[in-house]
């Protein structure tokens, strides 16, 4: 072995801390790396909100786990129902109970004019009426300007923890892989590494 080759050979036992590497192998579910801490933090968050909450649907933890993973990805709700393995608005009706409200969910329903009769206690048929919307438009509406209300009572804690624990997994995953491609580089450059062992 000549000195280029010892002293490559001794940067790499530095920067790998060993002799050896192995390739690190992780389950990847969508573009945000998920863990067991990661899914350990969000059911925590999810079961404290089924004690504060009634919760209408019957997906176990796990699956509400996914849908918050999924739906922070960008997933649409028929995006998030085949990765599952369940109906649409079964989705929906999960991220309505998790405090996940997308904008499109109140469609072109006036949501100021929908609140201020929500509040009056105006049955929602009547309002569909008045607002000229269809029946099932003003229900999705409806349980979305509440689920949006049911996160401002507490004032949207839930949904800000579920951006925390992502954005602390996603920031953990973007370190890691900087590390795995950068650390060997920056410690042999300037180093003839064309050679053989």
């Amino acid at each position: 072995m000549d000195d280029k080759t010892a002293e490559l050979r001794d940067i790499f036992i530095d920067v790998a801390d060993g002799e050896t590497v192995t390739e690190s192998q992780t389950e990847q579910r969508g573009s945000l790396l998920r863990d067991e801490s990661v899914d350990e933090r969000l059911a925590d968050v999810i079961d404290r909100m089924r004690e504060r909450f009634d919760f209408q649907t019957s997906l176990a933890t796990e699956e509400l786990c996914t849908i918050v993973t999924e739906f922070y990805d960008g997933k649409s709700d028929d995006g998030i129902a085949t990765v599952l393995k369940v109906p649409r608005d079964l989705v929906f009706d999960a991220r309505m109970d998790l405090h996940l409200v997308r904008d499109e969910d109140t469609g072109d329903i006036d949501t100021t004019t929908l609140r201020a009769r929500l509040a009056a206690d105006e049955p929602v048929g009547a309002v569909a009426a008045d607002l000229d919307a269809k029946s099932g438009d003003i229900e999705q509406a409806v349980r979305a300007v509440r689920a949006e209300n049911r996160s401002k009572r507490v004032s949207q804690r839930f949904r800000t923890e579920f951006e925390e624990i992502l954005t602390d997994a996603d920031i953990a995953d973007h370190l890691t892989a900087d590390v795995q491609d950068d650390g060997l580089d920056e410690a042999t450059e300037g180093l003839e590494v064309d050679v053989e062992f």
